[in-house]
């Protein structure tokens, strides 16, 4: 029978990390929105109607971040000591790429993943009008890619 870290019977435990030194930690998690072009260029040009779309995607995905265990039940709190948020265009799609530094005992991959989902879903959110057909549908719109794109893992320097 299989060993799991996170089940005991049929009962879900968080793992203990007591044990584990504190250790530098940095994420990087990428992700895309395609929406229509004309969507694209309100967003560029701050014109849309809801307002600054990706000042308020950053400000999601920050407090994503720092609420990601409240959002993935086994994950553990962790102290967050940097987030930086950016986003790119294409003629079609914008990319977010979010990044979380720690100094902890365990990683920040699910915060980076939380992070850069939520800015695209707030970006979503924020241009849905623009982005509907006449039935109500959304088919252009799709959200895609979400991924790691580097995870950093090393002691933390002495200081002194």
């Amino acid at each position: 029978m299989p060993v799991f870290t996170h089940l005991d019977g049929d009962k879900a435990r968080m793992v203990d990390v007591s044990a584990k030194g504190e250790v530098y930690r940095r994420a990087i998690a990428s992700g895309s929105i395609h929406l229509r072009p004309d969507t694209v260029r309100a967003i560029r040009e701050g014109t849309t109607v809801k307002g600054n779309v990706l000042a308020t995607a950053r400000v999601a995905a920050t407090l994503a971040v720092k609420d990601t265990p409240r959002i993935i039940p086994m994950c553990h709190t962790i102290p967050v000591h940097g987030i930086d948020i950016s986003f790119s265009f294409t003629e079609n799609s914008i990319a977010s790429q979010v990044t979380v530094v720690s100094a902890g005992k365990t990683g920040v991959e699910m915060e980076a993943l939380v992070g850069v989902s939520t800015a695209l879903l707030t970006i979503w959110d924020m241009v849905k009008s623009a982005e509907k057909d006449k039935d109500g549908q959304y088919p252009v719109t799709g959200i895609s890619d979400i991924r790691v794109i580097e995870k950093v893992k090393q002691e933390i320097p002495e200081t002194g």
